[in-house]
């Protein structure tokens, strides 16, 4: 049986590594767009088969494998864990899908085969990734990552603020892999070796000393850096000018890479509780920021985008108060809802149209007052309450508390327009019971999962768990306020829609780094400048 495992294993690995050599090979024979059809077609297949590899190896890992350690491919460098056939799974999926969506959205553009060979690279080290069980692994399949991705955002090269937010996300990534090298040769210091197993082992037989500490700290601060949380996530709303395939791959198979990685190290991070506060609090102050900007914002793409930066912050905040089980949880849900998402973003732009079609919507006190105690009413009893007859223990309170204060604008229920006033009543509740019944699944779903077997151990933190319910509370205070008095918090308003300007320094830093200069495109004198983000002399005018 073992023998079964470790075969299928090395087939859910061996696969995409396919992929890489289809990436290689298109290049090394310098396909052309002629060929793009004939290209598509063997990488769909490739991507199907990957996907059914992985499939596989879930199954099998799942059904025949019950303990928490790795099955191991090679021993103490790639590994396959309960979670990571899951992510696996979910990744090569949505690759299906997007190659799939890919190949009819680029129909007629030029550069198809440099756009396959980068995803075909994006999707095999994605997968080396999500395997990988030892630093160097780990360290390079990231880097090879977001290298791939790189390419990808300027599949537009003469879009300048395309070339902008890629030279951004460039430099965030070489930066957090130089600390991510410094991270790993410091835990690899103190452990003696590089393997992951062999850092839990060296975690359950004592205390994190001083150079894993300090290593922990570096590693965490890289990974806020890659999962695009605060001060590195300007460039992350500045990608739309990419084709929309490679945003709904952005959003739901790498960006998200972050939480993964923390899942995984979850033993280091209850290790050093100085690492852990850092993610409670970069994660709760991105997810008020980007909150906040949320509510600002007109254009769709750009919502989505803030909306990632606000749920990768969530899911940091979930990783930091312990809650690993709940991340992953929110990690898969996630990815699922934004490949959905941007796929569909023609017709997330007809939707807002129908509904700015209606009446804007005013709500009284008591209706914004009393949503939280309805919250409330519903996850303190479905969250946090254990089940005798099971055994099952609870959520905390103070995280049933945190979800009431999200989920509390679910509630909302405006005035109804004069010509609709003889069914206020049931309109208010229908919308009601609708609220309570979506609540009631949402605590379930939680619930549920909590019991899964997913190979990692939730350590809640109770201190900082009410610190972040009490933040919470306090960001739906400022919600109300928006609602009843907009016109006191104008000001508020104006700093949201500007990201509170946090990025600005960021981009400056940037094209300090990459000067750019505006010049007339040589192909059209008549259209407007365009920035080229790259060195040297400025070129003569014609």
């Amino acid at each position: 049986m073992s023998f079964t495992i470790a075969l299928v294993s090395g087939l859910a690995l061996f696969v995409p590594s396919v992929l890489i050599l289809y990436a290689i090979a298109l290049t090394a024979r310098q396909a052309t767009d002629s060929s793009a059809h004939a290209a598509w077609k063997k990488f769909r297949r490739l991507t199907a088969i990957t996907a059914l590899a992985s499939l596989i190896a879930a199954v099998a890992v799942w059904v025949a494998h019950p303990g928490t350690d790795p099955v191991w491919i090679i021993q103490d460098w790639l590994g396959l864990t309960r979670f990571s056939v899951i992510f696996a799974l979910l990744v090569q999926g949505l690759g299906l899908v997007i190659s799939t969506f890919s190949a009819r959205y680029l129909e007629g553009e030029h550069r198809q085969i440099y756009y396959i060979t980068w995803l075909a690279c994006v999707l095999g080290s994605v997968q080396v990734l999500i395997f990988a069980q030892h630093w160097i692994i780990l360290i390079t399949a990231w880097s090879a990552v977001g290298l791939s991705m790189q390419k990808l955002l300027c599949f537009y090269p003469d879009r300048p603020f395309a070339l902008l937010a890629a030279r951004k996300k460039q430099l965030a990534d070489r930066i957090a892999d130089l600390l991510l090298i410094l991270a790993a040769g410091l835990i690899w210091f103190e452990v003696g070796q590089g393997s992951l197993a062999a850092l839990e082992s060296h975690l359950a037989a004592g205390s994190a000393g001083l150079t894993l500490q300090i290593g922990s700290i570096l590693l965490v601060v890289a990974i806020l850096i890659r999962t695009a949380l605060l001060p590195a996530h300007g460039w992350l709303t500045q990608v739309m000018e990419a084709p929309t395939p490679v945003s709904a791959l952005l959003h739901a198979g790498v960006v998200n890479l972050g939480g993964f990685v923390l899942i995984q190290l979850a033993p280091l991070l209850d290790s050093v509780i100085w690492a852990r506060w850092i993610l409670i609090v970069m994660g709760l102050a991105t997810t008020l920021l980007a909150g906040l900007v949320i509510l600002t914002r007109v254009s769709i793409k750009v919502r989505l985008a803030w909306s990632t930066i606000a749920q990768m912050g969530f899911m940091v905040l979930e990783c930091g108060l312990g809650l690993y089980t709940l991340a992953a949880l929110h990690l898969i849900g996630h990815s699922l809802y934004k490949a959905h998402a941007f796929l569909r973003a023609s017709s997330t732009v007809q939707d807002t149209r129908v509904r700015r079609m209606h009446q804007p919507v005013q709500y009284t006190w008591p209706n914004l007052v009393a949503a939280p105690a309805l919250a409330l009413l519903i996850t303190i009893p479905m969250i946090s309450l254990p089940v005798q007859s099971t055994g099952a223990t609870g959520l905390p309170i103070w995280w049933a508390v945190l979800l009431a204060m999200a989920w509390s604008p679910l509630f909302w229920q405006g005035r109804q327009p004069a010509n609709l006033h003889r069914f206020s009543f049931r309109i208010h509740l229908w919308k009601l019971a609708s609220t309570f019944a979506l609540i009631v699944m949402l605590s379930l779903i939680i619930r549920i999962t909590h019991l899964v077997p997913l190979g990692v151990t939730d350590s809640p933190a109770p201190i900082a768990g009410w610190v972040s319910a009490l933040a919470m509370s306090a960001f739906y205070a400022v919600l109300v306020c928006m609602q009843v008095c907009p016109a006191r918090l104008e000001t508020l308003r104006r700093w949201s829609y500007a990201g509170f300007y946090v990025d600005e320094l960021y981009t400056r830093m940037t094209l300090r780094l990459w000067p750019g200069q505006w010049m007339p495109d040589q192909s059209n004198r008549r259209t407007a400048s365009r920035l080229w983000m790259a060195g040297g002399d400025r070129p003569t005018m014609p």
